[in-house]
């Protein structure tokens, strides 16, 4: 229960950072370089996150021996969620297509590199 906890937290205090950081960019730089949908791309990220990252916690406690597919599963998985989003955004017609490709992007990079964080800190105390 711990680990759901602690993992909640840290989910929540990313998704604060992201929204901080576009805030102050939005603030200190050309507000044109981000797109008018990027509070649904940080919305869509921090409930993907959470439920794939709640998921894989979930199965990893049942099951420990199949950490390698459980995880590579949630790794396609989140892949797949994310490429259907930017499709159904796109199809719905947004303006500005460049800088909505690039926010999605960026934004898609740093909730991976923290699945990738959080999955190597996790492994750590498995390992023998």
């Amino acid at each position: 229960m711990k680990s759901y906890i602690f993992h909640v937290i840290r989910v929540v205090v990313l998704s604060l950072v992201i929204a901080g950081i576009v805030l102050l960019l939005q603030a200190f730089f050309n507000p044109y370089w981000i797109h008018e949908k990027m509070n649904l791309i940080i919305l869509f990220y921090f409930g993907l996150t959470l439920v794939s990252g709640l998921f894989t916690l979930y199965l990893l406690n049942i099951n420990k021996e199949n950490s390698v597919p459980i995880l590579l599963g949630a790794g396609l998985i989140r892949l797949l969620a994310s490429l259907m989003f930017f499709f159904l955004i796109l199809w719905s017609g947004t303006e500005n297509l460049l800088w909505f490709v690039a926010n999605f992007f960026a934004i898609y990079l740093l909730y991976l590199l923290f699945d990738i964080y959080s999955f190597i800190t996790n492994l750590r105390p498995h390992s023998k």
